[in-house]
């Protein structure tokens, strides 16, 4: 991944001293409901600037609960401005301060909208960069929630295995802590680009279809069967089984017993990934090492 190259101090303060300064948030607080997009929480933050309104909660429409006696605001997402909030962030942070207000939101925290609400104005608000300002709880909790994104990422573009169906799908079913399909859409369509595959995240309920030409979303009205990573045995092609032995096999022989560490194992490949990995699963014939080293009399 190349470096993101971060602007100076001076063309950042330039850009800060431009912009307008923030709203003051004087109108009376309100509860914001929006769509569960990531384009609708930008949409809801615009709204607060605009009203002068800062909010008690950002919450779902679909499981919004309302006060006693107030009434949720539902905001519909609005493309154009939801881009103009997503473009002006740079007017106040780098592109990867940015990007991990993203990530925040894929992280299904449960108090994501507010956090991502707290850093935006700590931002609006600081005459400085406040990326690195990890003396502020919002900033420090931003950034870790940033890197456990970033590892699961890369650890679903390590632990994936497909399993090929019998009209040539390459099939595969995770379920990771954080929502990342959106993270690792490009590195699969990038290296799978010749083949149709399907990443499923039964959590979530919504996948990756790649078609040979584009990479898409799609969504699953209900979760079909018992909760198991297997695909069932008649839609599977016929040599899929061959294909997890010799995997199973190449994993096995490339082991070394003597170095074996299951703590450092486990540390580096969680156990809640295991039902998804094919070296992973029973073995259906009995592990026999390769004899490959010879003795002095032999090689006599």
């Amino acid at each position: 991944m190349k470096p993101v190259r971060r602007p100076s101090a001076t063309a950042l303060g330039a850009a800060q001293a431009a912009r307008r300064p923030a709203p003051i948030l004087s109108a009376p607080p309100l509860d914001y409901t929006y769509d569960g997009s990531f384009e609708g929480l930008l949409t809801v933050l615009f709204t607060i600037y605009d009203w002068r309104a800062a909010p008690n909660s950002i919450q779902l429409e679909a499981t919004a609960q309302g006060g006693l006696f107030t009434q949720a605001t539902h905001r519909a997402t609005d493309e154009i401005q939801a881009a103009r909030v997503w473009e002006g962030l740079l007017k106040t942070m780098d592109a990867e301060a940015r990007t991990r207000l993203y990530h925040v939101f894929l992280s299904e925290v449960s108090d994501r909208e507010l956090l991502i609400f707290r850093y935006v104005d700590l931002a609006l608000r600081s005459p400085l960069d406040i990326a690195e300002n990890y003396a502020n709880a919002d900033v420090r909790r931003v950034q870790r929630l940033a890197q456990q994104m970033y590892r699961e990422k890369h650890r679903m573009e390590a632990f994936v295995r497909f399993e090929k169906t019998t009209d040539g799908l390459f099939h595969s079913t995770i379920e990771p802590d954080f929502d990342v399909l959106p993270l690792i859409a490009a590195h699969f369509t990038k290296r799978y680009a010749d083949q149709r595959w399907l990443i499923y995240d039964r959590r979530r309920r919504y996948g990756l279809y790649y078609d040979l030409t584009r990479t898409d979303v799609v969504h699953f009205e209900q979760d079909a069967g018992p909760k198991t990573a297997a695909v069932s045995a008649t839609v599977l092609d016929e040599r899929e089984p061959l294909f997890r032995l010799l995997w199973q096999a190449y994993f096995d022989h490339v082991n070394i017993p003597e170095r074996k560490n299951l703590k450092l194992h486990r540390r580096h490949m969680p156990l809640r990934y295991w039902k998804y990995l094919s070296e992973k699963q029973p073995r259906e014939t009995r592990f026999v090492p390769i004899a490959n080293k010879r003795g002095p009399a032999a090689e006599g």
